[in-house]
């Protein structure tokens, strides 16, 4: 089922959200508390953030290892501070390969993309059907055969028709559930703004306090006891800044 996690705010270490809290993400990969489905998540990990030093596109970094048997990153994210970042760890829908082209986040220009979830029927039928409808210069760049990667692609083409994030997410959303069900728990972030769906599974954020001080953080689960998190409700798209969030129902999606 994967889980996911957003941060905006004041620069930061890496490590101070994915290792030291006490639900840190490496933490929900072994010993996640709201996940519905899968015991834990050893299909690998990945993470993207910004520098600006570096440029407008995010950096990336991801393993087919589990977060917990991969000391490699450790200590580059005790190193590497940032004001923005997406991470997530991966518990692979059979039969999906173990590899890193399936781990979220994704990127693409200015864009980083993750699924907490799956597409239900995705290498029966359901899959081919989506590709069939992304474009050919999106379908062209996908690397691997997770259905993240294809809803991604789907999400790239509405962002190039124009759409905003929100709207986005809500179309692909809304073209999944016309073929098939899934838990489809989006996550898009540019580095400025986080905009996020829940549908079957947990999200939660925190806003200008603990962890959050001055920013916003959006995860699966809470990384720590302050009370200051929020559950999202399920069927809502959701939208963060440094300054503020809000939610609300999505259009199509609900259960």
């Amino acid at each position: 089922m994967c889980r996911h996690l957003a941060y905006l705010g004041p620069s930061r270490s890496l490590s101070s959200i994915l290792y030291e809290p006490a639900h840190s993400l490496e933490a929900q990969g072994r010993h996640p508390r709201f996940q519905l489905e899968g015991a834990v998540n050893a299909d690998g990990w990945g993470v993207g953030w910004w520098d600006a030093a570096v440029g407008p596109e995010p950096v990336r970094f991801r393993t087919e290892r589990s977060m917990w048997t991969d000391d490699s990153f450790r200590p580059v994210a005790e190193v590497t501070h940032t004001e923005a970042f997406v991470a997530a760890v991966r518990n692979a829908s059979p039969p999906a390969p173990i590899e890193a082209s399936g781990n979220a986040p994704f990127t693409s220009g200015p864009w980083l993309f993750s699924l907490n979830g799956f597409v239900k029927g995705f290498r029966s039928g359901v899959g081919e059907q989506l590709v069939r409808a992304v474009t050919p210069s999106r379908a062209g760049a996908i690397e691997g055969s997770s259905d993240s990667e294809v809803l991604f692609a789907l999400v790239l083409d509405q962002l190039d028709a124009g759409r905003a994030p929100a709207e986005a997410l809500a179309e692909v959303m809304g073209r999944v559930l016309s073929l098939a069900d899934g838990k489809l728990n989006l996550l898009l972030c540019d580095g400025k703004e986080i905009t996020a769906t829940t549908y079957g599974n947990s999200l939660f954020f925190l806003a200008g306090s603990g962890l959050a001080a001055g920013g916003m953080l959006l995860a699966s689960e809470p990384l720590d006891d302050d009370p200051g998190w929020t559950s999202v409700p399920n069927g809502s798209g959701w939208r963060g800044t440094v300054t503020g969030q809000s939610h609300e129902p999505l259009i199509q999606g609900q259960r």
